[in-house]
């Protein structure tokens, strides 16, 4: 593995939380235009959750949970590429993460089964686990 190749993973975790962005502004404007919903009633977080319906809104939640755990992952990422980790444990380790993110934002953003939503965060908090583990035991070797 050279070391550029952890740039992909990193690069479509940054396009998938750009995608549930626009997606989530997609439908909270639609959903306030088509209802004709005075946005100066959502100044406050709690006005949004009560004039908004959760399935509307499950994309707001999914892209605060994209500034969760996916952050360790930027840092964990930086930390190997700027060691020179070459390890192919690292880099499998990085795209399961990032293949495992993707469809826990869908299930997310499209109010999905809970379960099948928590295996993948599930799955993926291992692989970073590992990842991480690995990383650092590479640094402090």
């Amino acid at each position: 593995m050279t070391n550029h190749l952890l740039y992909l993973p990193l690069a479509v975790m940054i396009g998938l939380t750009i995608l549930v962005w626009v997606y989530m502004y997609a439908r909270r404007l639609t959903f306030l235009i088509g209802n004709q919903i005075d946005a100066d009633r959502l100044k406050a977080p709690e006005n949004v959750s009560q004039i908004i319906p959760a399935e509307t809104n499950a994309a707001s939640n999914n892209l605060k949970n994209l500034f969760e755990m996916p952050v360790l992952f930027y840092a964990v990422a930086l930390v190997a590429i700027q060691s020179q980790d070459q390890s192919t444990l690292t880099y499998i380790s990085a795209w399961i993460f990032v293949l495992l993110r993707v469809p826990h934002s869908m299930i997310h953003c499209l109010n999905g089964p809970v379960m099948a939503r928590f295996i993948c965060y599930a799955l993926s908090s291992i692989a970073l686990i590992v990842m991480a583990i690995n990383v650092f035991w590479q640094v402090l070797s």
